[in-house]
């Protein structure tokens, strides 16, 4: 009896809760928060299978998302339950998603109608360059005074696009008024509060601001951009707050998650908005870094739009309620980050997990001069420069394995500085300190390499989820929950560790002037334009693909060999 007691008063002593899904590029996670304290109780995550049916495609099973959230609320919910935790207490849901990434689903059916095509795919570059030739000018920023976008690969609208003129489902279903268009936010909102059984079909600000369609200073789809990209307007999501009560979960009594039915949802944010919301930069000025598949530098300007002039992106940053004031950031966005790790390991198998990059990259604490610019998708912010390709440059015979993880871990971090550098010019205030967050945070070396890069300190909080939390805060501070305070002298105040620049800066800048450098030879790679000699003349090699060429030099070798023996 006294145990029984003891454990209903623990679970008293909780207080309310709040649950956070992030469903980012490479794994699903539901995580669940104390609203007073901020704590993180529990969580669980499950990985994600990307696909790449053909060079630059990236795609991801809807479905396979939809189920990872399930998963992962099950077994969350069992580890509450193991911990004495009552699942009742939990007040509210947020959602926080990997954005741009573009879903089309049969309202009828329920069924996607194709894989989710995931936002760094770079299967609409024709399409980019059909819109871009259509422009005055053949201007890539032609949209961007009410997007704050370049027309790009990146964003939903092209992906949308490419699938409305080439897969035959999705252009029957957009004539017969049965699809629905949605990001990933869309599709798990959907899915959780009914589906095809009155399923709400919303998105928020943050992630309606990532799909060329809307408009960011009327804050809604805007009908001459949904013209432009020739996209009917019944099939877009309604577009909300990032912080209401969008509807309740429906899940199904079979599966141990489903005491969450009723629950609401009220928390919406795309993933960096809510990295932004979770890092508690509610200031204008204030920045933070998320180091995740790619790294996305965050800056708040208030609540005025600041369109860059140096390639960084507009974006809207939260919402925070229905009659609350949108708050804007510019963005720097790069697309490899922990991707490069990926790539080691799976691509080029130098590494079985990510700690050792960091031990190997740490045994020699030095590149050697080797320099790595990860352009798998072309290059992002500030360069927006699709047709760049990876290189790898400044080899000797020296150079080794461990050398290479070093460039790595210094290519994450030289990006980075080149955004920082473009959003301290665009907003004229310097950054004193850069806030981070993400899964790479772990690896003590880049963090450290970071702040040797940036020459200012690098300060990551003690609980890495600040994504997942943001999410939490939006969800639990909604209008008809109110369990989350957002007033700053509410806040919980959040413990952190400080890296310091430890070497002198002439070097830091001897180092990225040779990484710009090695920018400089990546650009322009992947072009369609024959090779000249320089007489703007083709050469013939130009045709005649480098494996040929290359055995026929053999063969060539090999003759003349044996053409010289025969002479002597």
């Amino acid at each position: 009896m006294n145990g029984t007691m003891a454990a209903s008063s623990n679970r008293i002593m909780l207080g309310p809760l709040v649950a956070a899904i992030d469903q980012g590029t490479s794994s699903t996670r539901f995580l669940v928060f104390n609203a007073k304290t901020a704590e993180l109780l529990s969580h669980h995550q499950v990985e994600i299978k990307q696909s790449f049916p053909k060079e630059g495609w990236v795609e991801e099973d809807p479905k396979e998302i939809l189920q990872s959230v399930y998963e992962c609320m099950d077994r969350t919910c069992e580890k509450l339950t193991q911990l004495n935790i009552d699942i009742s207490n939990i007040k509210a849901v947020g959602v926080t998603n990997q954005r741009e990434t573009t879903i089309v689903w049969d309202k009828d059916t329920g069924e996607p109608l194709y894989n989710a095509i995931v936002w760094l795919d770079l299967r609409t570059q024709s399409t980019v360059e059909r819109l871009i030739n259509k422009t005055p000018g053949r201007n890539k920023n032609h949209l961007k005074h009410k997007t704050g976008l370049p027309i790009s690969t990146y964003f939903s609208a092209v992906k949308l696009r490419w699938l409305m003129d080439n897969v035959e489902k999705v252009h029957e279903a957009v004539l017969s008024h049965r699809a629905m268009f949605g990001t990933v936010d869309s599709w798990l909102i959907w899915c959780l509060t009914g589906g095809k059984k009155g399923g709400v079909h919303c998105t928020d600000v943050t992630n309606a601001s990532r799909t060329m369609l809307f408009n960011i200073h009327t804050m809604d789809w805007d009908p001459e951009l949904c013209k432009y990209f020739d996209i009917p307007m019944e099939i877009l999501p309604k577009v909300r707050s990032s912080s209401e009560i969008y509807g309740l979960m429906k899940i199904s009594s079979k599966l141990k998650s489903g005491p969450l039915t009723g629950i609401p949802i009220s928390g919406c944010l795309g993933d960096q908005s809510a990295a932004l919301v979770g890092q508690m930069c509610f200031k204008d000025g204030q920045a933070k870094n998320t180091y995740g598949t790619g790294c996305f530098l965050l800056k708040n300007v208030g609540t005025k739009p600041v369109m860059s002039d140096h390639g960084l992106l507009t974006t809207v940053a939260y919402k925070l309620g229905r009659d609350k004031p949108a708050c804007y950031a510019l963005e720097g966005s790069v697309a490899i980050a922990g991707a490069v790790v990926r790539w080691l390991k799976d691509n080029l198998g130098i590494i079985q997990t990510s700690t050792e990059l960091e031990q190997l990259a740490a045994d020699v604490g030095t590149s050697y001069g080797c320099y790595f610019v990860p352009a798998f998708s072309g290059l992002y912010a500030p360069y927006w420069e699709p047709s760049a390709r990876g290189i790898i440059c400044g080899l000797t015979q020296f150079t080794n394995r461990s050398h290479l993880a070093f460039a790595a871990l210094e290519a994450v971090c030289f990006q980075t500085r080149e955004i920082l550098d473009a959003m301290n010019q665009d907003s004229g205030i310097h950054l004193s300190q850069l806030q981070v967050d993400g899964g790479m945070t772990s690896n003590r070396l880049l963090m450290q390499l970071q702040a040797d890069i940036l020459c200012i300190p690098v300060v990551k909080p003690s609980m890495p989820e600040t994504t997942a939390l943001g999410a939490a805060m939006a969800a639990g501070a909604a209008e008809g929950v109110s369990v989350w305070s957002l007033n700053p002298e509410d806040l919980t105040e959040v413990t952190s560790e400080r890296f310091e620049p430890q070497i002198n800066p002439e070097e830091s800048e001897l180092r990225y002037a040779r990484w710009k450098k090695a920018v400089q030879r990546a650009m322009n790679w992947e072009t369609t334009e024959p090779v000249s000699n320089g007489n703007e003349e083709t050469s013939i090699f130009s045709s005649v693909p480098l494996g040929f060429y290359i055995l026929g030099s053999m063969f060539m070798l090999i003759g003349a060999k044996y053409i010289a023996a025969g002479q002597k």
